[in-house]
């Protein structure tokens, strides 16, 4: 079989679908939050407990006090790691965390 030739295929059979194939239920939240302190790691550890995926924004922690970053990030990190789920930073300023129903593509 050359590169141009023309291939034998069989029409497929077409399938008429109702307005109810696109209509799904949205129970997938995304929330925007700001991690100003260590205490604050706990809410974002229960928001992806309950499904939630959070982008997390850390600029004004990491300017205010780094080591106190440090420890929110670990603590997170655990948290996700137990619960299967995934986190990456985006830049400098922003973490992405993810419940175990959503994975980072890292392409």
């Amino acid at each position: 079989m050359t590169l141009f030739s023309k291939s034998k295929q069989t029409p497929q059979e077409l399938h008429e679908l109702s307005e109810d194939a696109f209509k799904e239920e949205r129970n997938f939240s995304v929330a925007v939050e700001t991690l100003k302190a260590f205490s604050d790691a706990e809410r974002i550890q229960e928001m992806v407990r309950e499904g939630k995926l959070v982008f997390l924004r850390i600029k004004e922690m990491r300017e205010n006090d780094i080591n106190e970053l440090r420890r929110a990030v670990e603590k997170l990190k655990k948290t996700i790691a137990a619960s299967d789920g995934d986190i990456v930073g985006v830049d400098e300023d922003v973490l992405i965390v993810c419940p175990q129903n959503a994975r980072v593509y890292r392409g």
